[in-house]
């Protein structure tokens, strides 16, 4: 079959979909993905869903994905995204995968593609065999039966993404979207992610060790939303920004906007101040060329050295490693 030229330049994707196929999963990528173009909106990546023999498959929302292409697009693409399987697929079941797939995922990883997995996927990549021995996440809901299927892998079910560098994992379904996005950010810069992000209507960002969420009380909506308090900070988060003036913006007590605070973002004040400081200087070392000492200052973290401190605590790496990986990326 004849390629189409100007197709064959784009990082291709093979989203590959079993038996069970969480529906939210196998949509996310695809969206995503084809969301990240450039500035004349040509898309920075070809997607394409797979399944073995190209053979339609049973999603667990009720109806079946017919597919375009078998396993042999595992073995061309770039990255290839297992996504989610419901009760009933075998690796979910018993941590078995039909020799077919598993040879496949395995060649795959073998020459060197990037390899995802989204919410239980992470069940068919542990039965290839290529968690063993490496951190991973899933859905928080299968953490016990991961674990008692597959031993050698170290699962950590209190995160939303893990990247090892080829291999990554996510946890249940919007945090699927994070990993994505996260790849995108990877790829080509937070401004790319942003927009992707910005067409898909969902959050550019949420770090891959935040927690999944287990549990978290819907607000009463009598209260007041601290929602205009957080868009007053975010224009001012290079000035010192105290808790006592955030909850006057909202007209509310210190102690009822620290709980309702709490309650609408799943943190502290505080630590969603350090992260939003934390991502205006991502955004600015991506895509500015000011010094770090200018960029600490621009993103509320008053002197370089302490945004040298709260990147290596957050993202493990420094403020000019950050700028030369990302920068290399784009």
């Amino acid at each position: 079959m004849c390629k189409d030229p100007a197709m064959d330049n784009r990082h291709s994707i093979a989203v590959l979909a079993l038996d069970e196929v969480v529906a939210f999963d196998l949509g996310a990528p695809t969206q995503v993905f084809n969301a990240a173009r450039d500035e004349q909106e040509r898309r920075f990546y070809r997607v394409r869903i797979c399944t073995p023999g190209a053979r339609p498959v049973r999603s667990s929302a009720g109806f079946t994905v017919t597919p375009d292409h078998g396993l042999e697009l595992l073995a061309e693409a770039d990255t290839v995204i297992v996504v989610g399987v419901n009760y009933g697929a075998r690796a979910l079941e018993d941590g078995t995968l039909d020799e077919p797939v598993r040879d496949a995922l395995r060649a795959a990883a073998t020459r060197g593609a990037r390899v995802m997995s989204i919410c239980t996927g992470a069940f068919v990549l542990a039965a290839a065999g290529l968690l063993d021995g490496r951190r991973a996440t899933t859905h928080w809901a299968h953490a016990d039966n991961f674990r008692r299927l597959f031993p050698a892998v170290d699962l950590d079910p209190d995160v939303l993404f893990v990247d090892e560098g080829d291999i990554l994992t996510s946890a249940g379904v919007g945090a699927g979207i994070d990993l994505c996005l996260h790849v995108v950010r990877h790829d080509h810069g937070s401004g790319v992610a942003n927009m992707a992000a910005r067409r898909c209507v969902v959050p550019p960002w949420r770090p891959g060790g935040q927690s999944q969420f287990i549990v978290r009380p819907v607000p009463d909506r009598t209260e007041t939303s601290t929602a205009p308090a957080r868009a007053w900070a975010m224009e001012r988060l290079h000035e010192s920004l105290e808790l006592r003036s955030l909850a006057a913006h909202a007209r509310m007590s210190v102690r009822t906007f620290t709980r309702r605070f709490r309650e609408e973002t799943g943190v502290s004040p505080g630590k969603w101040i350090t992260q939003q400081r934390v991502e205006r200087a991502r955004h600015l070392l991506e895509t500015t060329d000011l010094p770090v000492d200018q960029v600490a200052r621009h993103a509320g973290f008053g002197t370089g050295a302490a945004l040298r401190q709260q990147m290596s605590a957050t993202l493990g790496v420094a403020p000019s490693v950050y700028r030369t990986t990302f920068r290399s990326a784009g």
